[in-house]
């Protein structure tokens, strides 16, 4: 079995808290390479056009282990590369994160609505991770998990690159006690408490996740907390962590979230409104810590507004 080589550190900082991108140069046996600047056209020309990368190459914005690159060096199969891509504008979220808890090992912070975990697609410097870099200065700053970018509340993010590893596998293996608060129609015809199982599918490139016949890979416990008026307060709890597996059931049971863009009918494209954020709170994390082995509970400071 072939062992894969670690790699190694980037020799670029990060930019405005976000890594440098790497790319590792391939060895295909069906097309050569004469120098690094060839493969770099042909594999990012007809993303970023043959010319930026030129311009690139001359800014010395592409760098190898011995640093800036020119492009006329001789391919290497293997050979690593690192860059910072261009970032796209983005509207900054007019909500800051709050830190809930912090030590030397995690960060446990307050998510606001519209902000994404972490960079992805065309949100990258207005996320979570790239914000808390920023501004507590931890360079080595990582999720554990990801909580979806219209979601508020608690994500527990790593300190230390050696303690990754330990806080990741709490929630793979499904060792985290999570709790979430919505706000939704009332229906007293519906009874509750009522645990919802189902097969949840979501489709690249679909912005709407949606259940299927099949062997259920979700399961959520559904309570109402109280109710005023139309309006309902409900605790959610997931045992499984499928893509929007929240909002899928709770609109299968005909409890569609307050003010949630995709269920059940997808809003149309168009600017952030930001007066308007999905009523869905991650209100709690308990575990059992894996370095000290106490136990850990954390809540979140903020509050839904759909029901007061």
């Amino acid at each position: 079995m072939r062992r894969r080589t670690k790699t190694p550190p980037a020799p670029l900082p990060q930019r405005e808290g976000v890594d440098p991108a790497v790319v590792r140069l391939p060895g295909d046996p069906g097309r050569a390479w004469a120098t690094v600047g060839e493969h770099l056209r042909a594999r990012f020309g007809g993303a970023i056009g043959a010319g930026r990368v030129e311009e690139m190459l001359r800014d010395g914005r592409f760098v190898g282990v011995d640093g800036p690159l020119s492009g006329g060096e001789p391919y290497v199969a293997g050979t690593r590369v690192w860059f910072h891509r261009d970032f796209p504008p983005e509207e900054r979220v007019p909500f800051e994160i709050g830190v809930v808890y912090r030590d030397e090992r995690i960060v446990v912070a307050d998510k606001p609505h519209f902000l994404a975990t972490m960079p992805r697609g065309r949100h990258v410097t207005e996320t979570a991770l790239a914000r808390l870099r920023r501004e507590l200065g931890v360079a080595a700053l990582q999720p554990a998990h990801r909580l979806d970018r219209m979601t508020a509340g608690l994500v527990l993010f790593v300190v230390r690159q050696r303690d990754r590893g330990a806080y990741q596998t709490l929630f793979r293996d499904r060792l985290v006690r999570k709790e979430y608060e919505a706000v939704a129609a009332y229906d007293p015809g519906i009874a509750l408490p009522v645990t919802v199982r189902s097969r949840i599918v979501k489709e690249r490139g679909v912005m709407a996740a949606r259940q299927e016949p099949g062997e259920p890979n979700s399961e959520s416990r559904i309570e109402l907390v109280e109710h005023r008026g139309g309006l309902g307060r409900y605790r959610l709890l997931p045992t499984t962590g499928q893509t929007h597996q929240l909002r899928v059931h709770m609109n299968a049971l005909g409890l569609p979230i307050l003010d949630d863009p995709l269920y059940p009918v997808v809003r149309e494209d168009g600017p952030e409104d930001f007066g308007r954020p999905l009523q869905l709170l991650a209100r709690r994390l308990e575990f059992t810590d894996p370095v000290t082995g106490a136990g850990m509970r954390f809540e979140s400071r903020l509050r839904l507004s759909g029901l007061e």
